[in-house]
């Protein structure tokens, strides 16, 4: 995936699409992300499936030193993963051969999320004695501001329990100002006409103890290598509440929020 992401950087794309998702974590250096097989990507361009299958196959064959990887274009499959008109996104795959190993890569690409402040450079972290890509980013606040959306909207039905420990990750090793996560959340929730809620059932107690949880809760530790840590999903939800709590009431009663969290909180007054 890295080898992509720096195809990605040397191209004239580079500007075109910006990371997200849970390579973010690595980008950021977090010692506990998540593995993951996919890039997600925000795409600044036109979403219309043949244009984008035209810049991933230049991307993958941009010239760079060489890696021992190669992206096989001709098996580009791409899709749209979503049906909402203006906003749909795609779904890419292609075949990658990495010495003797072929890997399916996955690239799925979103559109018309906005980011607050705004997209920074970051230089994501290589394995191998290669090049590291430097590329857009998504902010901590937006990815914040976009989780506690989808918690708000699937309520009782949300089974991304991935997007707990996220934000439980992500208040534990990061600073934030509250302000500025406010107009994040402020911001994400109007793009996608979601009402804010001070307490949305996703960061009740109810959540936890409702069917089904638990196993999922613990289905995730268990794809993700983290069974021996973090198994009570009650005092994962606790944390979230904590940290996204006090900001959603704020929020839902259009007021301000001149706080600063820092690493693992709790807010404090500025």
């Amino acid at each position: 995936m890295e080898r992509f992401l720096y195809r990605l950087s040397k191209s004239k794309f580079r500007n075109a699409f910006v990371l997200k998702g849970a390579l973010l974590l690595t980008a950021w250096r977090a010692p506990q992300s998540r593995p993951t097989m996919d890039i997600d990507l925000l795409g600044q361009t036109s979403n219309d499936l043949e244009y984008l299958r035209l810049a991933v196959q230049e991307i993958c064959c941009s010239r760079v030193e060489p890696d021992g990887v190669e992206f096989r274009v001709e098996t580009l499959e791409i899709q749209k993963i979503k049906e909402d008109a203006e906003y749909e996104g795609a779904r890419v795959r292609l075949l990658a051969l990495v010495t003797n190993a072929r890997v399916t890569l996955q690239i799925d690409i979103g559109f018309g999320d906005v980011i607050v402040p705004h997209a920074a450079e970051i230089e994501y972290p290589v394995l191998l004695e290669f090049a590291a890509p430097k590329l857009l980013a998504y902010s901590r606040e937006t990815v914040v501001a976009e989780k506690l959306e989808a918690i708000t909207v699937l309520g009782l039905l949300n089974s991304r329990m991935k997007d707990y420990f996220d934000l439980m990750l992500l208040s534990r090793l990061y600073e934030f100002d509250g302000t500025l996560l406010l107009r994040a959340v402020n911001a994400t929730f109007k793009r996608r006409s979601t009402k804010i809620e001070a307490l949305p059932v996703g960061l009740t107690s109810e959540f936890p103890s409702a069917p089904g949880k638990s196993a999922q809760w613990k289905a995730f530790l268990r794809r993700s290598r983290f069974e021996a840590e973090h198994a009570d999903v009650n005092e994962v939800i606790v944390a979230v509440r904590n940290f996204a709590g006090p900001l959603l009431f704020a929020a839902a009663g259009d007021n301000k929020f001149e706080f600063l969290w820092k690493a693992s909180g709790p807010w404090s007054k500025i």
